[in-house]
């Protein structure tokens, strides 16, 4: 800055008045400033500027998976109320694994946020709770947590199980799998919302472990049909969007006709169950919404507005299109077509 302020003829602290935007310069002194800067290559440095001033303006995001448009759309809500509030966004990922979030979340609070938003967190909860008291922490579409000091911004993934459930039945299914997100965040919820709206139908549950991805997806589905000869259930509800995908791939492979032999629903109404080749019925979570409000909560915290923590719990709903319909007169058969059991699936699935 000092460079930069010899080279246009003022002071540096009017060169620190210029990099921040302030208005109370003169455009010609304005220019002169961001000329000489140009020419010697200037760029305003973040960290020493949080360091020098004790306030940072970052904000750190750690992703789940940056391969699933559910988080981008997330970010997206992020984004936009940082930027209105003068913060930027710096992502991390982890990959699903809860060893890479540690390592993730700990290289972002080395930049020294002002605040982190977690999405999808496999992470430990005493991880996080470390975490927090060190910067505001939000966590958005995560697991259950009893920490008192950090923010949550969930979808009720309970009643959104629910749904896809009661839209299978009020189409005459009654066989209906549900195939679930393992270890994911939110993946118990959505099962508890699946066996309670099967018992209140009156319907016998079945769970088979999955995961958030489409290999395991289709994985599942070669082992349902290997394991259940010529009495495959009629409906499936997938623990979200790509894991739904790998399903559907799986019963086209078997011969098997989606939805007019085997309905399926997704979870998450991403980008990718609108496609109209695809036309996934899928329940929908506010993705943008969700991550305003996880922005909001952040600067309400880091400008002192708010200490007690806020949980916020919003409606999904059901988005019906072309993969449910009423089921076939008889139960679908086993397809002498389908791929042996236990087979690797050949699309790289995301969370």
């Amino acid at each position: 800055m000092e460079d930069v302020a010899r080279r246009a003829g003022v002071s540096r602290a009017l060169v620190s008045l210029v990099m921040r935007g302030s208005p109370k310069v003169s455009e010609q002194r304005r220019t002169a400033v961001l000329r000489a800067a140009r020419e010697l290559g200037y760029r305003p440095h973040v960290m020493a500027r949080s360091l020098a001033s004790r306030t940072s303006t970052v904000l750190g995001v750690m992703v789940s998976d940056l391969h699933n448009p559910f988080f981008a759309e997330i970010v997206d809500g992020l984004d936009a109320v940082a930027r209105a509030e003068d913060f930027e966004l710096i992502i991390n990922t982890g990959s699903r694994s809860p060893a890479r979030e540690r390592r993730a979340l700990n290289s972002l609070l080395s930049f020294r946020p002002a605040g982190v938003a977690l999405l999808g967190p496999v992470v430990s909860a005493a991880e996080i709770g470390l975490a927090a008291q060190q910067v505001p922490i939000v966590l958005v579409a995560a697991r259950p947590t009893r920490l008192s000091n950090v923010d949550i911004v969930n979808d009720d993934g309970e009643a959104g199980a629910e749904l896809a459930v009661d839209h299978l039945v009020s189409l005459g299914h009654n066989k209906i799998v549900h195939l679930d997100g393992g270890g994911g965040s939110q993946a118990g919820t959505r099962r508890r919302g699946y066996l309670k709206a099967m018992r209140r139908h009156g319907l016998e549950p079945v769970v088979l472990r999955s995961e958030y991805t489409d290999a395991a997806g289709a994985k599942a589905v070669r082992e349902l049909l290997a394991e259940h000869d010529g009495d495959l259930p009629t409906a499936l509800v997938a623990a979200n969007d790509y894991n739904a995908v790998g399903a559907i791939s799986a019963l086209e492979e078997a011969g098997l006709r989606v939805p007019e032999e085997v309905s399926v629903v997704g979870y998450d109404n991403t980008s990718l169950a609108a496609l109209r080749h695809l036309s996934l019925t899928t329940v929908d979570q506010p993705r943008t919404e969700m991550g305003r409000l996880a922005a909001e909560a952040l600067v309400q915290r880091i400008r002192g507005q708010r200490s007690e923590p806020v949980h916020q719990l919003l409606h999904p709903s059901l988005v019906v299109r072309s993969t449910t319909a009423h089921p076939p007169l008889h139960p679908p058969p086993q397809s002498p077509t389908r791929q042996p059991a236990g087979k690797s699936a050949t699309a790289g699935g995301t969370s």
